[in-house]
């Protein structure tokens, strides 16, 4: 008898029995499971695209399509200058959940439904897809967001506009570094910051040489460098360079008619602290050739309709990122139990998720009142709140977003800081729309600027306040107080933020008190508008219905208990 050996197999036996744990997240309909989103598309006029989202958000919660995200950021982008021979090439690679994700983007018309099929509820059911697949990974739509946004200003510059738009709005994805007349589909970039300006575009010192007599829709060459340019494998570039008349608006193809490699040079691959399946690039510019856009010396007039655009799609993108990020706190909260209950049933999380949820859904609900105004810019009231409110949000939403990542996070606890959960993802994702396309005081000076320049915006957006009149209570002696503070011009530059504060939670509040239950307005509006104030998540008053209101968030899934 072998002693040993046979002690060692009588103790042989699992550790522990597994227990208590939570699941995946998917396998869900991200569009059905989302009730404030659902409700916004049909009040805001989105009913007829029903029928493409719901299976769109099918689609984007399979456990599969899921992945495309998390491998998209896990094998990031490689760039080549040159290839093999010695022949400069500029190329980025991506891997293939990336091409996916961009092929979907494209084939459901992210970067151009409103554009060729305009009408009421166009870019509400655009934003929708674009806060669908956001969920799943963000990155890839920095390239569809330059795209999409490209065509206003392209359309100011007819000759241009006929060459490049029914390419840019084409539903083919074609990733190839080849000229664009060999291609059915482009994308386009933006090229505008510059190491000595930033967000002061005005001291860009690109120069454009005129090639002949000069002025809109004739041919330079751009000598200069850009510090920050996103997505640099587009075919063309929108880029601000000083002309002789001024600072000026061109488009800058990756190729020349005669089929060479335009001069524009990338320097290298930006190391991102998150959006890392977005390649971002240093270049230089050395006599590459391009063609003025619009009026010479009226660069940043000619590109501001591409901004307001592009901010939009940041208050798109960060609304996504809550949603995602408090769908996976209530998941695990709704399977993970302690000291005897589940997480959700017990009081002091309760807080912590509804207070999730209430952000998530204002967010959610503001960005799509935003996309019917984009719908309806004939009227002068919808024209002047994009005017006004796309700062506004664009702030907002984008600030509010890392602190709700975080929140969302912890109350997974420590597995939730794990890379093999999408949490770290999105935490490293949730700072990007806040500074990107304008950081947070330049949105806030952009909206003095139109309080001074358009004061009517004023009038607009108090009457869209005053259409929640009597909605709640609170809501009144709010906007009150600020409409006293907002005729105040004493440093009122000082003040900004305050005031854009403000004006983000008195609008979404009065859009909550009209358009979500009770028990959502109110809670917001006791949260944020009273005595109370804004503090750390978890802090809503006594007597909120915090179980409706983490019912109402909460999507469901195969798995799920």
């Amino acid at each position: 008898m072998n002693l040993q050996t046979d002690i060692g197999v009588q103790h042989r036996a699992e550790t522990h029995e597994l227990s208590n744990l939570s699941n995946e997240l998917q396998n869900y309909n991200l569009y059905t499971e989302d009730r404030a989103l659902t409700e916004a598309v049909h009040r805001e006029g989105g009913t007829t695209a029903e029928d493409g989202l719901v299976p769109f958000g099918q689609m984007c919660g399979t456990a599969d399509y899921l992945e495309l995200g998390r491998l998209a950021n896990h094998y990031k982008p490689e760039f080549d200058t040159h290839d093999r021979f010695g022949k400069r090439i500029d190329l980025v690679s991506f891997h293939p959940a990336y091409h996916q994700l961009m092929q979907t983007s494209i084939a459901h018309g992210l970067q151009a439904s409103p554009w060729t099929a305009p009408g009421v509820g166009a870019h509400v059911a655009r934003a929708a897809r674009f806060y669908l697949h956001s969920q799943v990974e963000a990155g890839h739509g920095c390239p569809i967001t330059m795209t999409f946004a490209a065509v206003p200003a392209l359309k100011l510059q007819q000759e241009l506009a006929n060459s490049w738009i029914p390419k840019i709005t084409s539903r083919v994805y074609d990733p190839r570094n080849v000229p664009v007349e060999q291609k059915q589909g482009v994308t386009i970039g933006m090229a505008m910051t510059e190491k000595q300006g930033g967000s002061d575009v005005r001291t860009n010192s690109t120069r454009a040489y005129p090639l002949g007599v000069g002025g809109p829709g004739q041919a330079y060459e751009l000598v200069g460098h850009k510090y920050f340019v996103s997505a640099p494998m587009c075919d063309a570039f929108l880029v601000l360079a000083q002309a002789p008349g001024g600072l000026s608006c061109f488009l800058l193809p990756r190729w020349r008619p005669d089929g060479s490699k335009n001069a524009m040079e990338v320097l290298r691959l930006k190391k991102k602290m998150g959006n890392a399946s977005n390649a971002s690039s240093e270049t230089e510019l050395r006599g590459a050739l391009a063609w003025m856009v619009g009026e010479e010396g009226r660069g940043v007039r000619n590109i501001i309709e591409m901004v307001s655009m592009t901010r939009f799609d940041c208050m798109i993108g960060s609304s996504a990122g809550m949603r995602m990020a408090v769908s996976q706190a209530l998941h695990h909260c709704g399977q993970r139990s302690a000291f005897g209950r589940l997480l959700n049933q017990q009081p002091l999380m309760q807080n912590v998720l509804a207070d999730l949820a209430l952000e998530s859904e204002a967010a959610t609900t503001l960005t799509m009142r935003m996309a019917r105004a984009m719908d309806h810019r004939s009227d002068a009231h919808e024209d002047l709140l994009v005017r006004l409110v796309t700062a506004v949000g664009k702030y907002w939403i984008c600030k509010r977003t890392p602190n709700h990542a975080y929140e969302s996070m912890e109350c997974i606890g420590g597995s939730g800081v794990m890379e093999d959960c999408m949490m770290p993802r999105l935490f490293r994702e949730s700072p990007v729309n806040s500074i990107w396309e304008g950081s947070g005081n330049v949105q806030c000076l952009d909206v003095l600027r139109a309080m001074q320049k358009t004061p009517s915006v004023m009038d607009v957006f108090f009457g869209e306040l005053a259409r929640a009149k009597g909605g709640h209570a609170l809501l009144a002696p709010y906007v009150a107080a600020l409409q006293n503070d907002l005729h105040d011009l004493r440093d009122v530059e000082y003040r900004a933020r305050n005031l854009v504060d403000r004006m983000a939670l008195s609008l979404q509040a009065a859009l909550l008190v009209q358009h979500a239950p009770t028990y959502v307005g109110d809670a917001f509006c006791q949260s944020r508008l009273g005595q109370h104030g804004l503090h750390n998540y978890g802090n809503l008053p006594r007597n909120m219905n915090t179980e409706a209101i983490i019912a109402r968030a909460t999507p469901r899934s195969e798995g799920a208990a």
